[in-house]
């Protein structure tokens, strides 16, 4: 990244490149708070139509194509503003939140809880993801340490459901 300070993305930002649209995930991830919560937030709500409209081969398909797209934007967007994984890049929490939805079986408590363990392990980011979010620093690494979270995430949920 460039040693120059930083640009704070604003909608005229974004509106410049496609890389930039999708990597701020359509805007929610212009919001001054939590742009991670809230574009895992706008993941959920995009991905209910989504979930009606395709079967789940189509939105693991969708998710893979999202996954190499998510690593050209946000590896491009993360160049532009200067920061290797800025807050505002939230196409990464997308991707692998639709992947979690796309796995997690049961209704709204189910998403409830993936989303509330997604959260944290992208927040908390416990090891390896912490290792990998600080070594991989290209849009493979900004999109890769979701991808774990979503794992961690799934991982729980599966413990949960077989000790239940």
């Amino acid at each position: 990244m460039s040693d120059a300070a930083p640009i704070r993305p604003d909608w005229a930002f974004m509106r410049g490149r496609l890389s930039r649209v999708v990597a701020l995930g359509f805007g929610s991830g212009l919001s001054p708070i939590a742009p991670g919560t809230v574009g895992t937030l706008w993941a959920w709500i995009v991905w209910q139509p989504l979930a009606s409209w395709l079967s789940p081969p189509a939105l693991l398909a969708l998710c893979a194509v999202g996954f190499g797209v998510g690593i050209w934007a946000c590896g491009r967007t993360a160049e532009a503003l200067g920061v290797a994984d800025h807050g505002a890049i939230v196409w990464d929490e997308v991707i692998a939140f639709w992947l979690v939805l796309t796995l997690v079986p049961g209704g709204f408590v189910a998403q409830l809880m993936a989303f509330a363990l997604f959260r944290l392990f992208d927040i908390v980011k416990p090891p390896p993801i912490r290792y990998f979010d600080a070594t991989i620093k290209n849009g493979f690494g900004v999109m890769f340490d979701d991808l774990l979270a979503a794992f961690y995430t799934l991982l729980v949920i599966a413990l949960w459901r077989t000790l239940t």
